[in-house]
C-alpha cells in the first residue's frame, strides 16, 4: 500500500476509532499486550538483528541504547499498555456546559483529533506507547520509525495490527511508514493527516514545520537545567545533580547543564564535580569553573549532549540563573534545588519551560511517571498541549448545542434573551 492509499484508509479508520466503547479500546490493549509476550523470543530476534547491523554501521552509542529492545523493556512496554486500561477513557468528556437561554444548552465535548502521524527515533518501545496511547484515544496513527529499527518495528506493528484485527479495530488504523519519501508523502497529505508529531534534532523537527501545511506539535531538543541555588542542601544537591546526569543520558529530560550558586564555588563544586567524575561525566564550564576545576571551557550552551558530559556554570544570583535558563534552554524541563521556598516559586513563575521542578529530578519529566500511561512525545509548543503528551494531548473538543426549536431571530428581535448561565451537568448527547 502506498502512502496516499495508507493515509486515505486511516481517515476512514478514523471515523470508526471515533466511535469506540472504552470496552472495545481496553479489550484491543489488552490484546497487543498479550501478543507481545507470547512472542518475546520473535521480537528479541528481531532486534537483536537491527543491533547487530546498527553496531557495524557505527550507530552512536546513545543511539544505540535506544535502539535495545530487550525482555526487560518488552515487559515495561507491556505493562504500560496495560496500565493505559485503568485509565479513563479522555474521549466524551463535557469539559464545559453554558445554559444560553431556557432549553438551550451548549456542551464543550472531548473528541479525538482524527490522524495522527508520528516520525520517532530509535526506541522500539516508542512505537509501543505511541500506538497505545493512539488507540486508547481514539485515534489512527501513521508511524515512521528510524531505519536502524526497522526489523524491530516491522514486528513490533504487524503483531500490534493483528492484535488489533482479533479485537474489531478497523482495518487502517495504524500502518507503518518505512522510507524517507513516505515522510515526505505523508507531509503533503494535509486533507487525510491532521496532525504530526516529529521526534528528533532540532534541524529535523524545523524541516517538518517548514515543509508541510499540517500542524506539528513536537520538541526540537531537551537543553534541560538544574540550578543548586545558595539555601540549597548540599546532599540533596549532590543526590539529584547525579540522578539528573546519569540515570539514563540518552533522553531529552536528561539534565544538561548545571547552574551552581557563586556562593559554592569553594566547597560544593568541588563536591558535585567528585560525584560527577565518579560517574564517568566529563565536565565543561564556564571561565570561573575552567579555573577553579581544570575543565574544558564551554563552547556552546544550548547544547543536548546526550551522554555522560556536562556544562557547568557559577551565576551569582536567581535572577542570573532564570535569565541563562530562559535565554538558552529549550523550553523542556528546568529544576531548583533550594530550601527557599519563595525562591522557588520564583523561579517555576518565570522560567519559560513546559515544565519546572523544585526539589527533584529532571528525569520526572515523563509522561509515564506523570500518570499519563505514556507519551506520544513532548511539547515546548504553548498551544493545544505542553510538556509530556498523553491521552489528553492526543483530543480535541468539539461544541454540541441541544435546543427546542430555538430561532436566532428571536433573539435579534427582543422576544427571548440570552442568560448564559454556568450549569454542571454531562453531555446527555
Amino acid at each position: 500500500m502506498n502512502t496516499v492509499d495508507a493515509a486515505a484508509s486511516a481517515r476512514k479508520a478514523a471515523r470508526i476509532m471515533a466511535g469506540l466503547s472504552s470496552e472495545d479500546k481496553n479489550k484491543a490493549l489488552a490484546k497487543i499486550a498479550e501478543l507481545m509476550l507470547s512472542q518475546t523470543d520473535e521480537i528479541t530476534k528481531a532486534n537483536a538483528e537491527d543491533l547487530k547491523r546498527s553496531q557495524n554501521e557505527a550507530l552512536a552509542a546513545p543511539l544505540l541504547k535506544r535502539l535495545k529492545f530487550d525482555h526487560t523493556k518488552l515487559a515495561e512496554s507491556a505493562e504500560g499498555l496495560r496500565s493505559l486500561i485503568g485509565l479513563d477513557d479522555p474521549s466524551g468528556r463535557t469539559l464545559l456546559v453554558n445554559e444560553l437561554d431556557d432549553g438551550l444548552e451548549l456542551y464543550r465535548v472531548s473528541c479525538p483529533i482524527g490522524v495522527i502521524g508520528v516520525i520517532f527515533e530509535s526506541r522500539p518501545d516508542a512505537l509501543v506507547q505511541i500506538a497505545g496511547l493512539c488507540l486508547k484515544s481514539g485515534n489512527a496513527l501513521l508511524l515512521k520509525g528510524g531505519s536502524e529499527a526497522r526489523a524491530t518495528n516491522r514486528i513490533l506493528t504487524d503483531l500490534i495490527i493483528k492484535a488489533g484485527q482479533e479485537a474489531g479495530l478497523p482495518d487502517g488504523w495504524i500502518y507503518l511508514l518505512e522510507t524517507r519519501a513516505d515522510v515526505q508523502e505523508m507531509l503533503k497529505l494535509d486533507q487525510f493527516v491532521d496532525l504530526i508529531i516529529p521526534r528528533g534534532s532540532n534541524e529535523f523537527v524545523r524541516y517538518i514545520m517548514d515543509n508541510s501545511r499540517i500542524p506539528v506539535l513536537g520538541h526540537a531538543d531537551g537543553v534541560c537545567h538544574m540550578f543548586i541555588d545558595s539555601t540549597a542542601d548540599p546532599q540533596m544537591a549532590v543526590k539529584l545533580t547525579v540522578d539528573s546526569k546519569t540515570q539514563y543520558t540518552a533522553v531529552c529530560n536528561a539534565m544538561e547543564t548545571l547552574l551552581v550558586h557563586s556562593d559554592h564555588a569553594q566547597k560544593l563544586l568541588p563536591e558535585l564535580a567528585q560525584a560527577l567524575m565518579e560517574a564517568g561525566v566529563d565536565m565543561y564550564g564556564c571561565d570561573r569553573v575552567s579555573a577553579l576545576l581544570g575543565c574544558p571551557e564551554v563552547e556552546n550552551w544550548h547544547t543536548e549532549y546526550l551522554d555522560l558530559k556536562i556544562s557547568i556554570k557559577l551565576v551569582d544570583s536567581l535572577e542570573d540563573a532564570i535569565d541563562h535558563i530562559n535565554t538558552n534552554g529549550s523550553g523542556h524541563t528546568e529544576a531548583i534545588v533550594t530550601s527557599d521556598k519563595d525562591k522557588a516559586a520564583k523561579f517555576m513563575l518565570l522560567v519559560d519551560a513546559g515544565n519546572v521542578f523544585w526539589n527533584c529530578s529532571t528525569r520526572f519529566s515523563d509522561g509515564f511517571r506523570y500518570g499519563f500511561g505514556a507519551e506520544v512525545g513532548v511539547s515546548t509548543s504553548k498551544l493545544h498541549a505542553r510538556g509530556p503528551v498523553g491521552l489528553d494531548g492526543l483530543m480535541t473538543y468539539k461544541y454540541k448545542l441541544l435546543g427546542h426549536g430555538q430561532t436566532v431571530g428571536e433573539y435579534a428581535d427582543g422576544t427571548r434573551r440570552f442568560s448564559h448561565r454556568k450549569l454542571d451537568r454531562s453531555c446527555p448527547l
